[in-house]
């Protein structure tokens, strides 16, 4: 028959064990002799088997008294480590995180993002993969994620204006039903932080006409041949929504789903292509990419991780690393990617036959 124990009184027990009489025991726990004898009464009792002897003037364990007051003290260890866990997980210095991402937000983001967090924070394992671009969110809702990059649209109209079409920013979150200070607003129990505005840029065969623009309508590219540079999912959506407020659906002419590959078409001579800032640090020798308007498609990166896990330290320190890096990357998109090629505007390089006079 198993036998419930009751274990503070199991803890005064080894304390009569350790220091060899009813009475010391009662100076260190600072209870008085009755109170200690009747606690380890009472535990013979539940036991059924004497846990003391008396021997003169001080008592001696008992086998059982002997075997209980050696769990008791493991008790305490494991309560003390448990304890010190405790501590170590709440101060981010141990612990386990899921993170889920897509490609270029992996690059981009977050890599830099995880260097930081791993400098503050070498204790906590990371568990690094890529999502499922068409439902980005089903491991983080499901409890198998942690926290997840994820993409929402958004666009620059004529007047340069954000249509945030579910995209979100510092700026808007205030006076927003269920917006959050910080850049986060909850949605469906899930909190979006956002991260950076990621606006498409074209990209052109070096030498097309359209190159001879800083900017090009996208109006502009309604009746020459694409390259489809995206997958299916919510970035593709972004380009086909931009595409249909300026008045067409683009003419796929070949599709290859990322970006690379998408230059490597483009420079071919076999059709332009719609890519983000970020997917553009490895630009093709044999393309020019220009910007856009009217729209301006955006795609709004943001972290997403759900509402009740929001107070976790880690994550709140990974989600911080990731806006961190959010915002140099803004920075590296601006900076020069190619002194002898032209001059640098954003992450476009202007080449050195080009009209740079600011005419449209």
């Amino acid at each position: 028959m198993i036998v419930s124990l009751d274990v503070r009184r199991m803890q005064v027990l080894r304390a009569v064990v350790d220091h060899g009489s009813v009475s010391a025991a009662a100076t260190a726990l600072g209870y008085t002799p009755s109170a200690v004898s009747q606690q380890v009464a009472t535990l013979e009792r539940e036991t059924g088997t004497a846990l003391l002897e008396r021997i003169g003037r001080g008592v001696r364990p008992t086998a059982a008294g002997l075997l209980l007051a050696g769990h008791a003290a493991a008790i305490d260890r494991q309560v003390a480590e448990a304890g010190a866990a405790l501590a170590d997980l709440r101060a981010g210095r141990s612990g386990s995180l899921t993170v889920r991402y897509f490609a270029t937000a992996g690059a981009a983001l977050v890599a830099p993002a995880v260097a930081a967090f791993r400098r503050e924070h070498p204790g906590v394992r990371l568990d690094l993969g890529t999502t499922d671009p068409e439902d980005p969110l089903t491991e983080l809702r499901d409890g198998r994620a942690d926290l997840a990059v994820v993409v929402r649209a958004g666009g620059r109209g004529p007047e340069g204006d954000r249509g945030p079409e579910g995209g979100l920013d510092e700026g808007d979150d205030a006076g927003r039903s269920g917006a959050r200070p910080g850049g986060a607003t909850r949605s469906d129990g899930l909190r979006l932080v956002h991260l950076r505005d990621d606006p498409y840029r074209v990209v052109l065969p070096r030498g097309h006409r359209l190159a001879a623009r800083r900017v090009i309508g996208l109006a502009e590219l309604a009746d020459v041949p694409w390259v489809g540079a995206e997958p299916p999912g919510p970035c593709r959506d972004i380009v086909r929504a931009g595409c249909e407020a300026a008045g067409f659906r683009p003419a796929i002419a070949v599709d290859s789903a990322d970006y690379t590959t998408a230059q490597g078409f483009v420079a071919a001579g076999l059709g332009v292509a719609l890519v983000p800032e970020l997917g553009l640090t490895q630009r093709h020798p044999g393309v020019s990419v220009r910007r856009l308007r009217d729209p301006e498609p955006v795609r709004i990166l943001h972290a997403a991780v759900r509402e009740s896990a929001w107070g976790q330290p880690v994550l709140g320190a990974l989600v911080t690393a990731l806006r961190a890096a959010g915002r140099t990357a803004g920075r590296t998109a601006g900076q020069t990617v190619g002194r002898t090629a032209g001059r640098t505007v954003g992450n476009i390089t202007e080449d050195p036959a080009d009209d740079v006079s600011g005419r449209p």
